[in-house]
Parts: C-alpha cells; structure tokens; sequence
C-alpha cells in the first residue's frame, strides 16, 4: 500500500495534521476538527494510500514556511500541493488562493469569480472540504455581512488567523455560526 506520511504540528491556534504524498503537500489541517475522519477518509481513497506517522522534506518546509506565517515574516506559501478533491472543488480551492493576504471575501464574491453566482452554497461546501487549510486560505472567506463563520480550525483561531493578518478591525464573530 502506498503511504501518506503525516506529523502532527502545534500552533498559537490549535493542532495540525501534515501530510504529504510524492513530496507534495496533501494535508494541512486541523487535527481536532468536526470532518476529521471524512477528509482523511477523502484523502485516502483518493491516493489509494494510508497514514503512516513519519516526516519528509515537503512537511519540514511547511513547517518552516508555517512558523515564518506565524511570525508575521510570511505572507505566501511557496510549497508544492497536491489537492484531493472534485473538480469543483479544486476549482474553488484555487480560488481561495488568490484572496490576497490580509483582505477577505465572501462566499457570494467566491462564487461569482467562478462565473457560477447560484453555486454559493456548493462553494460553501468546498471551502469547508479543504483540507490545506491557512495555505489554501479558507480562513479568508467570511459571511456576506462580515461576520466570522464556521471554520474546521473553531471562530477563535480563525479570528486570531485574519488579526495576524491585520484584517479584523470590521470583522464580529457570530458564535452561533460553527
């Protein structure tokens, strides 16, 4: 069987899972989040491999790159990703990334840059199946009226994720949203 080697790294915001495949990033997500098993499960079957705790070269750089991030001394990822995914929501992930650091948008605004503006809710459902999370930046997206809503990492690291940024100052919590 193939393997997805895996390390588990803690931030100021919470734990995260790594992985990578092939030296590519696969996995950059929160380990304790509500759709744990289902994105590993996704992730799996969609490279026919399983998770074996190891490090390789790919996560030591993530790791490097996230704490740059976490410093304030990153604002872009330079690291090779392997998505595992639909075709839609590939398409929706690498729309995230082009949300540039420290500015936000929201679902409507994503999904209207796909040229689709009835595919909110689909676009919804992508962002919260991404599995590279703040180097795929689903953190960025925040609801229509600037509210915080759900995020796998929980509303308190995806604040602090956007104050690192600088872009909290209109930005409120809804606490009933996870």
């Amino acid at each position: 069987m193939k393997q997805i080697l895996i390390k588990y790294f803690t931030t100021p915001y919470g734990e995260l899972i790594l992985g990578s495949y092939q030296d590519q990033l696969c996995l950059c997500d929160w380990r304790y989040r509500k759709m744990r098993q289902a994105v590993d499960n996704r992730i799996k079957k969609g490279l026919q491999a399983d998770f074996i705790e190891s490090n390789s070269a790919v996560i030591s750089q993530t790791i490097e790159q996230l704490e740059e991030y976490f410093a304030g001394k990153r604002e872009i990822f330079d690291l090779l990703l392997l998505m595992v995914g639909t075709e839609f929501q590939k398409k929706v992930w690498l729309e995230l990334m082009n949300i540039p650091y420290g500015q936000t948008a929201s679902y409507k605004e994503l999904a209207a840059k796909l040229n689709d503006p009835a595919a909110v809710r689909a676009v919804a459902a992508a962002n919260g199946a991404n599995a590279i999370s703040i180097i795929i930046p689903c953190h960025r997206i925040i609801g229509s009226s600037g509210e915080l809503i759900g995020y796998a990492g929980g509303l308190r690291a995806k604040q602090e994720l956007l104050r690192l940024e600088g872009r909290t100052s209109s930005i409120q919590p809804d606490l009933f949203a996870e």
